[in-house]
């Protein structure tokens, strides 16, 4: 049954959403590919409205361009189909939106809209630094994403908060080439201030969220920022030009509640309407 939410054509979008359904580099347990069927499915149980910020995704220009087909087990081929649709997307005026899949698939979404926007800022929220050259020798990996990421926009240029793991190696890069605060988003609001004005990409892991209230992932990290704290920081985006979006790592399989879909919907629609408004 098609969602009214996102039922404009392409020509009408403002907003191109699409899902990445993508795992195969995952590490410890496999299961994101399902992530954006589940997100499409749990909107039906949340309001359109939100009162947050007296929007409704009703009067919003969104189309959804489905699922990719992505070959599992060629992450080279997997980004080339996702970099095809996110530059089809920039081409126009319209904003890409991509539900993972696991993380790697930023990456094809990023050498699009880069290549669009050559002054593009990421601003990454996780719970890991992703920042490791290889792993297990692999250099496309959900593990290097913002590695990659980081050999396409430059030094300090990546934003990144909530960041509680990773390896030495990975800190240490941080500290000369990207802006890192870990383990909470506190330093959000002073991120946006610097972002303001320029063309930014916001990649949401969700797993910054702690597990106790986001168990549906495939690489829990305890320690994480509650879920009030991740609602209050994406709210505050709503001062930032962000001209692409992804939101990755919802392994529903892993939370039989359906706690963690909910969770995922709630953020989506907050920042649809901040993409949108």
């Amino acid at each position: 049954m098609s969602n009214p939410i996102w039922n404009k054509s392409f020509d009408e979008a403002e907003i191109v959403m699409f899902s990445a359904p993508f795992d195969s580099t995952t590490s410890f347990r496999p299961g994101t590919r399902f992530g954006g069927s589940a997100i499409r499915e749990n909107f039906y149980g949340i309001e359109t409205y939100s009162p947050y910020q007296e929007k409704d995704l009703l009067n919003s220009r969104i189309s959804d361009a489905g699922d990719l087909e992505l070959p599992f087990g060629n992450s080279i081929r997997a980004l080339e189909i996702i970099e095809e649709l996110t530059a089809k997307i920039t081409k126009t005026t319209k904003k890409p939106f991509m539900l993972g899949g696991e993380h790697l698939v930023t990456l094809g979404a990023v050498r699009a809209v880069a290549k669009k926007f050559p002054d593009l800022h990421i601003l990454h929220f996780d719970a890991h630094a992703d920042l490791r050259d290889d792993y297990f020798g692999e250099k496309l990996s959900h593990a290097t994403v913002m590695r990659r990421a980081w050999e396409i926009v430059g030094d300090r240029k990546i934003f990144q908060c909530g960041i509680r793991s990773g390896d030495a190696a990975e800190f240490h890069f941080a500290k000369t080439h990207t802006t890192m605060h870990k383990f909470d988003l506190k330093k959000n609001g002073e991120f946006v201030n610097l972002l303001k004005g320029k063309p930014v990409y916001f990649s949401l892991d969700l797993d910054v969220l702690d597990p106790s209230v986001f168990p549906g992932t495939g690489t829990p990290e305890p320690g994480g920022v509650s879920f009030q704290e991740l609602h209050n920081a994406v709210l505050l985006l709503k001062d930032l030009n962000i001209v692409a979006c992804d939101v990755v790592e919802l392994s529903p399989n892993y939370d039989a509640s359906g706690i963690s879909a909910a969770a995922a919907c709630k953020i989506v629609r907050e920042i649809l309407l901040i993409m949108g408004a």
